[in-house]
C-alpha cells in the first residue's frame, strides 16, 4: 500500500512541476532576452509574495519527487530496504526542502 502512495504522490507531484518548469523556463527566457541582471532580476522579486508562491511550490514539489524517485533507485540500485530505505528518503526530502527554501527565501524576502 505504501508503494502505491508514494507511486501516486510522485505522479502529482509531477503534474504540480509540469507547468512550474515552463513557467520558470519562460521567466528564465524573459530575463535574458529582456538583457536583465541579477541586480534588476532581484529587483523584480523582493517582496514579491506571488514569486514567493510559485518557487514555494515548485522547491515542495521537486523534494517530494525527487526523495521518492530517489527512494526507488536507492532500493533498485542501492539494495536499501526497510527502515534504512526510508529514512534515506526523508533525509534526502529534507535536504532538498532545506535547499530549496533558503534559496526562495533569498530571492523573494531576504
Amino acid at each position: 500500500m505504501l508503494s502505491l502512495r508514494l507511486y501516486m504522490l510522485q505522479r502529482i507531484t509531477a503534474l504540480l512541476m509540469a507547468p512550474l518548469v515552463l513557467g520558470h523556463l519562460a521567466t528564465m527566457i524573459y530575463a535574458i532576452q529582456g538583457g536583465l541582471s541579477a541586480a534588476e532580476i532581484l529587483g523584480r522579486t523582493q517582496g514579491s509574495m506571488a514569486w514567493f508562491l510559485f518557487y514555494g511550490l515548485f522547491v515542495v514539489a521537486v523534494s517530494i519527487h525527487g526523495a521518492i524517485g530517489l527512494r526507488t533507485v536507492a532500493h533498485e540500485w542501492g539494495g536499501l530496504k526497510g527502515a534504512a530505505l526510508e529514512a534515506f528518503m526523508w533525509v534526502v526530502g529534507v535536504g532538498l526542502f532545506a535547499l530549496g527554501a533558503r534559496a526562495v527565501w533569498a530571492v523573494t524576502f531576504a
